[in-house]
């Protein structure tokens, strides 16, 4: 597997004319052992669609089109695009789209590419190495539009990663930790410190397999008001829930600490301490309190 090296980056800089784009977050990985750790880790083998997110010059590029059926690859900087194109002119199973991964209609995408294969997927996933400014949007698009994929596994800043890692009555839980875990499974990958990019990052990275679930891990009597409470349990993290849940589908203060009372959660806690359990609890007694009022 060919790596993308800083003097192979330097050559593209100079045949292409390329630059590097600050504000498009442009770190590219450097490292073999990092590269196939998230290629053996992925769960892609030769029946797979890959949708890769942000190729760069393909270092990862490469080792995806080697083990899967197909790879899809959207890429938003346009002087990256010549690059890639002579990268991989003669890969037969590789395709490139210019354009915003949060624009682009993924799931018509999607059924486009799998429309024009010589076999049936037997499953779809996301790769990527994210921009930090735009890493939450970029996941939570794809789980919110319920995007028909298995898994993605992507990089991003540690933060970040351990947010959506966090456990209850820790600092970094909260609203990301609650949205992912509802959707997917969690899978630590690999870490990646800044010294594996070119141009060096300021932080450190991780990668992170998230693994689409086939049934929610709580039941719920509404979606929009269980996320609702989470929201707002979390919008004023020091307050504690009698107070930061007043106002949620119009209910006083009063409201809320009759519906807490009922679900038997302690009204004095803070959201950081109740689990995703404890938290459809709530949304549910919301639900059936609005329901004989």
């Amino acid at each position: 597997m060919k790596l993308y090296k800083s003097g192979s980056i330097n050559t593209a800089k100079k045949r292409h004319n390329f630059r590097f784009t600050k504000s498009l977050g442009q770190n590219f990985l450097t490292d073999i052992n990092i590269i196939n750790a998230i290629i053996e880790s992925s769960l892609i083998d030769e029946k797979s669609l890959v949708v890769e997110i942000g190729p760069g010059m393909g270092a990862l590029t490469e080792g995806l089109t080697e083990v899967a059926g197909h790879v899809t690859a959207i890429e938003i900087d346009k002087n990256l695009i010549p690059v890639l194109e002579e990268n991989f002119r003669d890969i037969k199973n590789f395709s490139l789209i210019q354009g915003d991964v949060l624009k682009v209609d993924i799931k018509k995408l999607i059924e486009d590419e799998c429309e024009g294969l010589d076999f049936e997927p037997q499953s779809i996933r996301v790769v990527g190495n994210l921009p930090y400014y735009i890493t939450t949007p970029i996941i939570m698009r794809f789980l919110e539009e319920e995007i028909p994929v298995d898994s993605i596994t992507v990089m991003m800043q540690k933060e970040v990663g351990e947010r959506i890692l966090a456990e209850p009555a820790t600092k970094a839980y909260g609203v990301l930790s609650l949205a992912v875990g509802y959707y997917c499974t969690i899978t630590q990958v690999v870490k990646a410190p800044k010294e594996a990019f070119v141009p060096r990052p300021k932080v450190d990275s991780i990668v992170l397999r998230l693994d689409l679930r086939e049934k929610k891990p709580v039941d719920l009597k509404s979606e929009k008001l269980f996320f609702e409470v989470i929201r707002s349990g979390f919008g004023q993290r020091r307050k504690t829930m009698n107070n930061s849940l007043a106002g949620v589908a119009g209910l006083s203060k009063e409201n809320i600490e009759e519906v807490l009372s009922e679900v038997n959660i302690d009204g004095g806690r803070r959201a950081e301490t109740l689990s995703m359990g404890e938290f459809a609890v709530v949304a549910n007694g919301i639900w059936d309190y609005l329901a004989r009022t």
